[in-house]
């Protein structure tokens, strides 16, 4: 994993008790989040938005801190992540739910984006290495998140729409096959598992997004096959979801949307998406950002003034700004497709 440097961590924590001093404590990172408009959510339904999953959908959980450089997301902030757009498509703001302070340690927000960059479907974090000394071994894996908001809540209900997009980590850490066939599907399984628990819980909106093709990303394509494996990976991992959806009876009571042929899709039609760069370079520069992670990219870093919107990915792994909100669209269009709002 890469490593935070000691200058840039020191940096970092002065500019972040400055912050604190200033404000009382940090943000939750719902930049430019606003409510419904006075004539009702463009949506046509008010719902209240609930997201689970890792950094793809985290809205801040760790800007406490990435704040301190101008970052707080994992995209090209100030910008939001698709799971803020389809909140306020619906008439809601959607705020973290847990934020990391100064002491590495994460304290309840009240918020119900519970997403953490970092996360996989069940495995603890500290078997992991995950900008461990930016953040610490802090991040809740999926079904954790999931057993946080039902010891908080009790159940589900049918005024909120539940967001689940999990399992790009479990495909990016579990290595080679035959060794990573086994941990891809057992991630899947459990992640169809924990949707089940969601649906016993009371939710009757609950949307479950499959894993990108990874083998596209930039991270994919540097990679030593050109993102073979991971590709291969990715498709294991939907497959096994879909048919553990279908075997658990879930397939008629979620709305299943696939991101890995979006991506392929909008990968192979960048430009006419009003992309000027494709998956072939990242918005954020390498030799600018700190630890060349999306979390910590800000204006300042960008490789051009308006990257955040002709770049695909902001890093290696993650949207920009722009893909961002075209994918919440495609969300969006899905779900009243299946009948709920327009």
């Amino acid at each position: 994993m890469r490593r935070f440097n000691n200058t840039v961590r020191l940096a970092m924590h002065a500019l972040l008790f400055a912050v604190l001093t200033a404000c009382g404590g940090g943000g939750g990172g719902n930049s430019g989040a606003t409510g419904s408009s006075p004539g009702g959510p463009p949506g046509g339904v008010a719902l209240q938005v609930v997201s689970f999953g890792d950094s793809l959908s985290d809205v801040g959980t760790y800007a406490p801190i990435a704040s301190a450089v101008g970052g707080g997301r994992f995209t090209t902030n100030p910008g939001q992540v698709w799971t803020q757009d389809v909140a306020q498509y619906y008439g809601n703001t959607l705020n973290a739910a847990f934020t990391i302070g100064f002491d590495h340690k994460l304290s309840a927000q009240g918020g119900l984006g519970y997403a953490e960059g970092g996360a996989t479907v069940a495995t603890p974090a500290t078997d992991y290495d995950f900008l461990t000394d930016v953040i610490g071994n802090v991040e809740m894996p999926v079904n954790q998140q999931v057993s946080s908001y039902l010891g908080t809540y009790g159940s589900f209900n049918s005024g909120q729409l539940v967001l689940v997009w999990a399992g790009a980590n479990d495909v990016l850490r579990a290595g080679n096959p035959p060794s990573a066939t086994s941990t891809v599907q057992t991630a899947a399984t459990t992640l169809a598992q924990v949707v089940t628990q969601i649906v016993q819980g009371g939710a009757t909106h609950v949307v479950v997004v499959n894993v990108p093709n990874i083998g596209l990303s930039p991270k994919g394509l540097a990679s030593a096959d050109g993102g073979a494996n991971l590709t291969q990976l990715s498709q294991l991992f939907n497959t096994t979801l879909n048919a553990a959806l279908q075997s658990d009876g879930l397939q008629g009571k979620v709305i299943e949307i696939d991101a890995y042929t979006w991506v392929n899709q909008m990968i192979a039609n960048f430009q006419a998406n009003g992309f000027a760069v494709s998956n072939t370079a990242q918005a954020c520069d390498p030799s600018k950002t700190p630890d060349d992670t999306s979390l910590l990219c800000s204006p300042a870093t960008y490789v051009a003034p308006n990257a955040d919107q002709t770049y695909l990915f902001a890093d290696d792994l993650h949207p920009t700004t722009h893909l961002h909100a075209l994918f919440a669209q495609y969300v969006e269009q899905q779900i009243a497709a299946s009948g709920l709002g327009h």
